[in-house]
């Protein structure tokens, strides 16, 4: 019990100093699929501005990126819309996307998929 609790403690007091690693960017690189067609496509977006991919609108609210001296990775929060959902319906996708782990919070739609590239 006492091991859990010194590991749990170690971990809290390393995640503000693993947080400050993130550095904030204004671009991120996109990769989108039509799994339809498989036509795969990069797209640049700018942080506060739209990006469209078939159907899909990807607002991108923030970009973030490890430092040089650190394993590169990149995060991006995001809010996807499809401009065929049903009026008032939420947003096929809002959240946090990581490059490294691009399956711990995806975007789920039959057609399209949208991963995260990099941050610049």
């Amino acid at each position: 019990m006492r091991r859990a609790a010194l590991t749990a403690l170690l971990l809290l007091a390393a995640a503000p100093a693993a947080a400050q690693d993130w550095v904030p960017m204004r671009n991120a690189r996109l990769q989108a699929l039509d799994k339809v067609t498989a036509r795969v496509t990069i797209l640049d977006a700018r942080v506060g501005q739209a990006a469209s991919f078939g159907t899909l609108t990807v607002n991108l609210r923030a970009c973030h990126g490890r430092g040089a001296d650190e394993v590169p990775d990149a995060a991006a929060w995001m809010e996807i819309t499809d401009s065929r959902a049903p009026a008032g319906s939420p947003p096929a996708f809002r959240g946090w996307m990581f490059a490294n782990a691009p399956g711990v919070n995806m975007l789920e739609h039959p057609v399209y998929d949208i991963r995260v590239l990099e941050c610049r």
